[in-house]
């Protein structure tokens, strides 16, 4: 594996060197519009908006005459928009009861995974702040790499997705620490999808020297890339594994800080360390 303190040998076949972006502009948002007047609020909405908080509200379901008391409409409009949600799978009716139905269900649920990959974006830009690097946040999910979550900003850009990070996880510190994780089989199956192929002249010569230093990859160790993916960039990356779940977290610097690489991925790993238990959570997402 590649160290934190040695460089790979070039290869024979150089690439042209990859750009870094200076980081992602701000968005330009236009000023909000003005609050709406209550003359163009669509009144059904909002009364089936009501009807479904007041069944939400109701664990063991409720029937019609008591949902429409609670929420004050009139009970022939409560019937209408009640079997309206019904048709519509909002709601389920069940022994005159009402119920929150499969539609409903699913958007609790995307509510719930939204939530998850917010605290994930979160903490991301924590330890970006707090470090000063750019932080990634990688899967091997369903037999391919997964780049779930880039936190940069214009003082710490991240490295300029070139060349897919998906085709080149032999020469990036993600990839090859996702790589290092999974058994001999799953390995060799992926090279075999994903041949090595040189991108720098730093870049592992063959998928022989690769299986080997993945071989030599101590658990937990991070592992660590100098311009094998992309010229002037450093990388190193943190195994992050939950079960069968191969993770990591990763950072990045310009060459010519290469000094402050192995504070910055021990500083990483303190903090991932305190965070281990979101983190676990956030591999589900």
């Amino acid at each position: 594996m590649a160290t934190l303190d040695a460089a790979p040998a070039p290869t024979e076949h150089p690439a042209p060197p990859a750009q870094r972006r200076s980081g992602t502009p701000p968005v330009q948002r236009p000023a909000g519009p003005a609050q709406p007047h209550s003359a163009t609020l669509i009144g059904s909405v909002q009364r089936a908006m009501r009807l479904l908080e007041c069944v939400a509200g109701h664990a063991h379901g409720a029937p019609a005459k008591q949902l429409a008391r609670e929420t004050g409409l009139a009970l022939p409009t409560a019937y209408h928009l009640l079997r309206t949600l019904v048709h519509e799978g909002y709601l389920r009716r069940d022994k005159g009861l009402f119920f929150l139905g499969e539609a409903a269900e699913r958007l609790s649920s995307s509510g719930a995974q939204q939530k998850r990959r917010s605290a994930v974006v979160d903490t991301l830009a924590h330890w970006r702040d707090a470090i000063g690097v750019p932080v990634y946040y990688s899967m091997y999910r369903d037999g391919e790499i997964e780049v779930m979550c880039v936190s940069d900003s214009p003082a710490a850009p991240a490295v300029e997705e070139w060349a897919g990070f998906r085709e080149t996880g032999h020469a990036h510190a993600i990839g090859q620490c996702l790589l290092s994780q999974l058994d001999e089989d799953v390995r060799r199956d992926h090279l075999a999808r994903y041949p090595v192929r040189p991108l720098t002249p730093y870049t592992v010569r063959d998928d022989r020297t690769l299986l080997r230093r993945l071989e030599r990859t101590r658990r937990m160790e991070p592992v660590a890339e100098r311009q094998e993916y992309a010229l002037g960039t450093v990388c190193a990356a943190i195994p992050l594994t939950v079960g069968t779940t191969a993770a990591t977290i990763a950072v990045s610097l310009p060459l010519h800080q290469a000094d402050r690489l192995l504070p910055a991925v021990r500083q990483l790993q303190a903090e991932v360390g305190r965070h281990l238990g979101s983190l676990a959570i956030a591999i589900s997402i």
